[in-house]
Protein backbone atom coordinates (compact mmCIF):
# COMPACT_ATOMS: atom_id res chain seq x y z
CA UNK A 1 0.00 0.00 0.00
CA UNK A 2 0.92 3.46 -0.61
CA UNK A 3 2.07 5.59 2.39
CA UNK A 4 -0.79 8.43 1.42
CA UNK A 5 -3.37 5.83 1.56
CA UNK A 6 -2.57 4.63 4.58
CA UNK A 7 -2.09 7.66 6.40
CA UNK A 8 -5.83 8.43 4.77
CA UNK A 9 -7.38 5.27 6.74
CA UNK A 10 -5.47 5.87 9.80
CA UNK A 11 -7.51 7.98 11.83
CA UNK A 12 -10.65 5.40 11.38
CA UNK A 13 -8.41 2.77 12.65
CA UNK A 14 -7.29 4.76 15.38
CA UNK A 15 -10.27 5.89 16.67
CA UNK A 16 -12.03 2.44 16.59
CA UNK A 17 -8.51 0.88 19.25
CA UNK A 18 -9.29 3.90 21.24
CA UNK A 19 -13.40 3.39 21.35
CA UNK A 20 -13.22 0.44 23.02
CA UNK A 21 -11.66 1.54 26.25
CA UNK A 22 -14.24 2.65 28.43
CA UNK A 23 -12.10 5.17 30.40
CA UNK A 24 -11.28 7.25 26.81
CA UNK A 25 -13.57 10.40 27.10
CA UNK A 26 -12.24 11.80 23.52
CA UNK A 27 -9.82 11.05 20.86
CA UNK A 28 -8.43 14.10 19.11
CA UNK A 29 -6.30 13.63 16.05
CA UNK A 30 -4.06 15.68 14.35
CA UNK A 31 -1.86 15.15 11.04
CA UNK A 32 1.25 16.85 11.14
CA UNK A 33 1.77 19.44 8.83
CA UNK A 34 5.72 20.14 9.29
CA UNK A 35 8.40 18.43 8.96
CA UNK A 36 10.24 16.40 10.88
CA UNK A 37 7.78 15.08 13.41
CA UNK A 38 5.67 12.17 13.61
CA UNK A 39 2.76 11.57 11.16
CA UNK A 40 -0.17 11.94 13.48
CA UNK A 41 -0.63 13.45 17.17
CA UNK A 42 -3.39 11.70 19.13
CA UNK A 43 -4.46 14.10 22.39
CA UNK A 44 -5.80 11.38 24.62
CA UNK A 45 -8.80 12.15 27.11
CA UNK A 46 -8.91 9.60 29.88
CA UNK A 47 -11.16 9.93 33.00
CA UNK A 48 -8.35 11.41 35.43
CA UNK A 49 -5.39 12.23 33.05
CA UNK A 50 -4.36 13.41 29.20
CA UNK A 51 -2.27 11.59 26.74
CA UNK A 52 -0.22 12.68 23.77
CA UNK A 53 0.33 10.02 21.69
CA UNK A 54 3.03 9.94 18.25
CA UNK A 55 2.48 8.03 15.24
CA UNK A 56 4.77 6.94 12.77
CA UNK A 57 3.50 5.49 9.83
CA UNK A 58 5.07 3.11 7.27
CA UNK A 59 4.18 1.43 4.01
CA UNK A 60 5.25 -1.86 5.52
CA UNK A 61 5.63 -3.68 8.74
CA UNK A 62 8.33 -5.64 8.14
CA UNK A 63 11.67 -5.51 10.63
CA UNK A 64 13.71 -3.00 8.69
CA UNK A 65 10.95 -0.56 8.15
CA UNK A 66 9.80 -1.11 11.56
CA UNK A 67 13.23 -0.51 13.25
CA UNK A 68 13.38 2.39 11.22
CA UNK A 69 10.55 4.14 12.24
CA UNK A 70 11.28 3.58 16.18
CA UNK A 71 14.47 4.97 15.78
CA UNK A 72 12.65 8.09 14.66
CA UNK A 73 9.73 8.07 17.08
CA UNK A 74 12.68 7.80 19.80
CA UNK A 75 14.27 11.34 18.24
CA UNK A 76 10.82 12.64 18.18
CA UNK A 77 10.38 11.68 22.30
CA UNK A 78 13.42 12.97 23.02
CA UNK A 79 11.61 16.74 22.52
CA UNK A 80 8.14 15.20 24.23
CA UNK A 81 9.07 12.58 26.39
CA UNK A 82 5.50 12.87 27.92
CA UNK A 83 4.51 11.45 24.45
CA UNK A 84 3.96 7.92 23.65
CA UNK A 85 5.25 6.94 20.97
CA UNK A 86 3.47 4.13 18.29
CA UNK A 87 4.23 2.83 15.05
CA UNK A 88 1.47 2.09 11.89
CA UNK A 89 1.44 0.12 8.81
CA UNK A 90 -0.18 -2.12 6.80
CA UNK A 91 0.66 -5.23 8.95
CA UNK A 92 3.14 -5.74 11.72
CA UNK A 93 5.21 -9.12 12.09
CA UNK A 94 5.37 -10.77 15.11
CA UNK A 95 9.32 -9.76 14.43
CA UNK A 96 8.37 -6.09 13.85
CA UNK A 97 6.36 -6.00 16.93
CA UNK A 98 9.02 -7.66 19.50
CA UNK A 99 11.18 -4.70 17.99
CA UNK A 100 8.65 -2.32 18.62
CA UNK A 101 8.03 -3.68 22.12
CA UNK A 102 11.61 -4.06 23.35
CA UNK A 103 12.26 -0.46 22.24
CA UNK A 104 8.60 0.78 24.68
CA UNK A 105 6.81 1.72 21.31
CA UNK A 106 3.25 0.62 20.82
CA UNK A 107 2.29 -0.30 17.30
CA UNK A 108 -1.22 -0.34 15.07
CA UNK A 109 -1.76 -2.33 11.93
CA UNK A 110 -4.66 -2.11 9.50
CA UNK A 111 -5.28 -6.05 9.77
CA UNK A 112 -6.29 -5.57 13.89
CA UNK A 113 -3.21 -6.45 15.28
CA UNK A 114 -2.34 -3.52 18.37
CA UNK A 115 -0.14 -3.87 21.16
CA UNK A 116 -0.95 -0.17 23.59
CA UNK A 117 0.97 0.30 27.23
CA UNK A 118 1.14 2.96 28.94
CA UNK A 119 -0.50 4.24 32.24
CA UNK A 120 -3.71 2.53 33.00
CA UNK A 121 -4.24 1.60 29.01
CA UNK A 122 -2.93 -1.90 27.93
CA UNK A 123 -3.93 -3.51 24.69
CA UNK A 124 -2.29 -6.64 23.15
CA UNK A 125 -4.13 -8.17 20.21
CA UNK A 126 -2.17 -10.69 18.34
CA UNK A 127 -2.65 -13.04 15.22
CA UNK A 128 -4.72 -11.34 12.69
CA UNK A 129 -3.29 -12.57 9.36
CA UNK A 130 -1.66 -10.25 7.06
CA UNK A 131 -4.46 -9.57 5.03
CA UNK A 132 -1.89 -8.25 2.19
CA UNK A 133 0.16 -10.70 1.74
CA UNK A 134 -0.65 -11.00 -2.30
CA UNK A 135 1.64 -8.23 -2.82
CA UNK A 136 4.00 -8.55 -5.50
CA UNK A 137 7.00 -7.78 -3.34
CA UNK A 138 5.90 -10.81 -0.51
CA UNK A 139 5.00 -13.25 -4.08
CA UNK A 140 7.85 -12.51 -5.69
CA UNK A 141 10.51 -14.03 -3.15
CA UNK A 142 8.91 -17.26 -3.82
CA UNK A 143 8.58 -16.99 -6.99
CA UNK A 144 10.67 -19.82 -8.92
CA UNK A 145 13.27 -17.58 -10.25
CA UNK A 146 13.70 -16.23 -6.76
CA UNK A 147 13.25 -19.35 -5.23
CA UNK A 148 16.89 -20.44 -6.70
CA UNK A 149 18.60 -17.53 -4.47
CA UNK A 150 16.89 -18.91 -1.70
CA UNK A 151 17.74 -22.56 -2.71
CA UNK A 152 21.51 -20.84 -2.51
CA UNK A 153 21.27 -18.95 0.55
CA UNK A 154 20.18 -21.52 2.20
CA UNK A 155 22.60 -24.48 1.06
CA UNK A 156 25.76 -22.41 3.09
CA UNK A 157 24.01 -20.08 5.32
CA UNK A 158 27.26 -19.20 6.64
CA UNK A 159 28.69 -17.76 3.40
CA UNK A 160 29.02 -14.24 2.10
CA UNK A 161 27.80 -13.83 -1.11
CA UNK A 162 28.85 -10.87 -3.43
CA UNK A 163 25.76 -9.83 -5.93
CA UNK A 164 27.92 -11.24 -9.33
CA UNK A 165 28.91 -14.54 -8.16
CA UNK A 166 25.52 -15.23 -6.39
CA UNK A 167 23.76 -14.58 -10.00
CA UNK A 168 26.47 -17.12 -11.29
CA UNK A 169 25.70 -19.72 -9.43
CA UNK A 170 21.96 -19.17 -9.28
CA UNK A 171 21.80 -18.40 -12.72
CA UNK A 172 19.58 -15.37 -12.39
CA UNK A 173 19.76 -11.76 -13.65
CA UNK A 174 21.63 -9.09 -11.15
CA UNK A 175 18.62 -7.55 -11.15
CA UNK A 176 16.84 -10.40 -9.95
CA UNK A 177 19.31 -10.78 -6.97
CA UNK A 178 18.83 -7.03 -6.28
CA UNK A 179 15.20 -7.23 -5.70
CA UNK A 180 15.56 -10.71 -3.28
CA UNK A 181 18.07 -9.33 -1.48
CA UNK A 182 16.04 -5.74 -0.79
CA UNK A 183 13.48 -8.29 0.59
CA UNK A 184 15.55 -9.97 2.56
CA UNK A 185 17.03 -7.11 4.13
CA UNK A 186 13.55 -5.88 4.83
CA UNK A 187 12.99 -8.99 6.98
CA UNK A 188 16.73 -8.75 8.59
CA UNK A 189 16.83 -11.86 7.45
CA UNK A 190 20.24 -10.63 5.65
CA UNK A 191 23.71 -9.01 7.36
CA UNK A 192 25.97 -7.10 5.13
CA UNK A 193 29.76 -6.76 5.27
CA UNK A 194 33.17 -6.00 3.14
CA UNK A 195 33.38 -9.71 2.26
CA UNK A 196 29.33 -9.03 0.90
CA UNK A 197 25.85 -10.26 2.63
CA UNK A 198 24.84 -13.61 3.63
CA UNK A 199 21.69 -15.08 6.19
CA UNK A 200 21.21 -14.48 10.09
CA UNK A 201 17.93 -16.19 10.29
CA UNK A 202 18.03 -19.30 8.16
CA UNK A 203 15.45 -21.04 9.98
CA UNK A 204 13.17 -18.22 9.90
CA UNK A 205 13.37 -18.13 5.96
CA UNK A 206 13.28 -21.87 5.32
CA UNK A 207 9.83 -21.46 7.43
CA UNK A 208 8.48 -18.74 5.45
CA UNK A 209 9.26 -20.51 2.64
CA UNK A 210 7.92 -23.69 3.88
CA UNK A 211 4.49 -22.22 4.00
CA UNK A 212 4.50 -20.05 0.97
CA UNK A 213 5.64 -23.51 -0.80
CA UNK A 214 3.15 -25.55 -3.16
CA UNK A 215 4.00 -29.02 -4.44
CA UNK A 216 1.02 -28.34 -7.27
CA UNK A 217 3.21 -26.25 -9.03
CA UNK A 218 5.16 -29.53 -10.59
CA UNK A 219 2.77 -30.89 -13.52
CA UNK A 220 2.35 -34.48 -11.90
CA UNK A 221 2.50 -37.26 -14.12
CA UNK A 222 1.05 -41.05 -12.42
CA UNK A 223 1.86 -44.22 -13.74
CA UNK A 224 1.99 -47.64 -12.55
CA UNK A 225 5.03 -50.51 -12.35
CA UNK A 226 4.04 -53.65 -12.15
CA UNK A 227 7.22 -54.83 -10.11
CA UNK A 228 6.87 -51.95 -7.45
CA UNK A 229 8.76 -48.78 -6.68
CA UNK A 230 12.41 -50.00 -6.53
CA UNK A 231 12.74 -51.60 -9.54
CA UNK A 232 10.62 -48.31 -11.35
CA UNK A 233 13.35 -46.52 -9.85
CA UNK A 234 16.54 -47.84 -11.18
CA UNK A 235 14.72 -48.30 -14.78
CA UNK A 236 13.77 -44.68 -14.84
CA UNK A 237 17.29 -43.34 -13.61
CA UNK A 238 18.80 -45.52 -16.30
CA UNK A 239 16.24 -43.82 -18.94
CA UNK A 240 16.97 -40.90 -18.04
CA UNK A 241 20.03 -41.40 -18.33
CA UNK A 242 19.91 -43.15 -21.72
CA UNK A 243 18.04 -39.59 -23.17
CA UNK A 244 20.31 -37.47 -21.30
CA UNK A 245 17.67 -35.80 -19.10
CA UNK A 246 17.90 -34.49 -15.26
CA UNK A 247 16.04 -36.40 -12.77
CA UNK A 248 15.84 -36.21 -9.01
CA UNK A 249 14.49 -38.34 -6.21
CA UNK A 250 11.95 -35.94 -3.72
CA UNK A 251 9.25 -36.43 -1.17
CA UNK A 252 9.29 -39.21 0.74
CA UNK A 253 11.21 -40.86 -2.17
CA UNK A 254 14.11 -38.38 -1.45
CA UNK A 255 13.29 -38.70 1.99
CA UNK A 256 13.93 -42.20 2.70
CA UNK A 257 17.39 -41.89 1.33
CA UNK A 258 18.32 -38.93 3.39
CA UNK A 259 16.28 -40.28 6.84
CA UNK A 260 16.08 -44.18 7.06
CA UNK A 261 13.26 -44.38 8.78
CA UNK A 262 11.14 -42.80 6.65
CA UNK A 263 8.52 -45.21 4.43
CA UNK A 264 6.73 -44.70 1.17
CA UNK A 265 4.72 -46.66 -1.07
CA UNK A 266 4.77 -44.16 -4.13
CA UNK A 267 7.84 -43.22 -5.87
CA UNK A 268 8.03 -39.15 -6.67
CA UNK A 269 10.67 -38.00 -9.27
CA UNK A 270 11.52 -35.11 -11.02
CA UNK A 271 11.90 -35.42 -14.39
CA UNK A 272 13.55 -32.95 -16.48
CA UNK A 273 12.01 -33.42 -20.30
CA UNK A 274 10.63 -36.30 -22.74
CA UNK A 275 8.52 -38.33 -19.59
CA UNK A 276 6.26 -39.56 -21.73
CA UNK A 277 9.88 -41.15 -23.67
CA UNK A 278 10.78 -41.76 -19.84
CA UNK A 279 8.40 -43.45 -18.96
CA UNK A 280 8.02 -45.98 -21.67
CA UNK A 281 11.42 -46.64 -21.62
CA UNK A 282 11.13 -47.44 -17.65
CA UNK A 283 8.11 -50.09 -18.89
CA UNK A 284 5.01 -47.35 -16.84
CA UNK A 285 1.62 -47.76 -17.73
CA UNK A 286 -0.14 -43.96 -17.01
CA UNK A 287 -2.83 -44.37 -15.07
CA UNK A 288 -5.23 -41.85 -13.82
CA UNK A 289 -5.65 -43.89 -10.14
CA UNK A 290 -3.69 -46.29 -7.93
CA UNK A 291 -0.37 -44.81 -9.56
CA UNK A 292 2.69 -46.00 -7.53
CA UNK A 293 5.33 -43.61 -9.63
CA UNK A 294 4.50 -40.07 -9.90
CA UNK A 295 6.86 -38.13 -12.64
CA UNK A 296 6.78 -34.62 -11.67
CA UNK A 297 7.67 -31.87 -14.79
CA UNK A 298 9.53 -29.17 -12.54
CA UNK A 299 8.02 -25.92 -11.73
CA UNK A 300 11.82 -24.76 -11.89
CA UNK A 301 15.10 -26.12 -12.85
CA UNK A 302 16.22 -25.05 -9.97
CA UNK A 303 15.06 -28.19 -8.37
CA UNK A 304 17.91 -29.96 -9.51
CA UNK A 305 20.17 -27.52 -7.48
CA UNK A 306 22.90 -29.29 -5.82
CA UNK A 307 21.01 -32.75 -5.86
CA UNK A 308 23.03 -35.71 -4.65
CA UNK A 309 24.05 -39.57 -5.47
CA UNK A 310 22.71 -42.14 -3.24
CA UNK A 311 22.95 -45.65 -3.80
CA UNK A 312 23.67 -45.06 -7.37
CA UNK A 313 20.06 -42.89 -7.41
CA UNK A 314 20.25 -38.58 -7.92
CA UNK A 315 18.10 -36.98 -4.85
CA UNK A 316 17.28 -33.79 -4.54
CA UNK A 317 19.07 -31.36 -2.14
CA UNK A 318 17.61 -31.67 1.38
CA UNK A 319 16.10 -28.39 0.89
CA UNK A 320 14.27 -29.60 -1.74
CA UNK A 321 13.29 -32.92 -0.56
CA UNK A 322 11.91 -30.98 3.26
CA UNK A 323 9.41 -28.68 0.66
CA UNK A 324 7.86 -31.36 -0.71
CA UNK A 325 7.80 -33.87 2.11
CA UNK A 326 5.94 -31.00 4.10
CA UNK A 327 3.39 -29.89 1.57
CA UNK A 328 2.27 -33.77 1.41
CA UNK A 329 -0.97 -34.44 3.87
CA UNK A 330 -1.05 -37.20 6.22
CA UNK A 331 2.86 -37.92 7.22
CA UNK A 332 4.58 -34.69 5.67
CA UNK A 333 5.64 -33.04 9.19
CA UNK A 334 7.00 -35.95 10.63
CA UNK A 335 8.92 -36.93 7.89
CA UNK A 336 10.33 -33.61 7.62
CA UNK A 337 11.62 -33.02 10.67
CA UNK A 338 14.48 -35.49 11.48
CA UNK A 339 15.42 -34.04 7.41
CA UNK A 340 15.61 -30.28 8.89
CA UNK A 341 17.34 -31.47 12.14
CA UNK A 342 19.66 -34.06 11.25
CA UNK A 343 20.64 -33.54 7.86
CA UNK A 344 19.66 -29.52 7.33
CA UNK A 345 20.48 -28.10 10.35
CA UNK A 346 23.99 -30.01 10.39
CA UNK A 347 25.24 -28.79 7.55
CA UNK A 348 24.55 -25.31 8.47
Amino acid sequence: MKELDIEKKAPSVIREVFEEIPFVRSTQITSSQSLPGPDFTIALKLENSDVTIMVEVKNSGQPRLARDAVNQLLRFRSERPDAYPVFLAPYISPAAGKICKEAGTGYIDLAGNCYLAFGSVFINREGKKNPYASSRKLKSLYQPVSSRVIRVLLSDPGKAWKIQPLSDEADVSLGQIANVKQALKDREWIEEGQDGFGLTRADELLADWAENYSFRKNAINTFYAMDGTTGAEQRIADACRKLGVRYALTSFTGAARLAPNVRYKRSDIYVEDQIEAVAETADLKPVETGSNVRLLAPYDEGVFYNAVEVNGLRVACPLQVYLDVLAQRGRGEEAAEPILKEVIRKSW
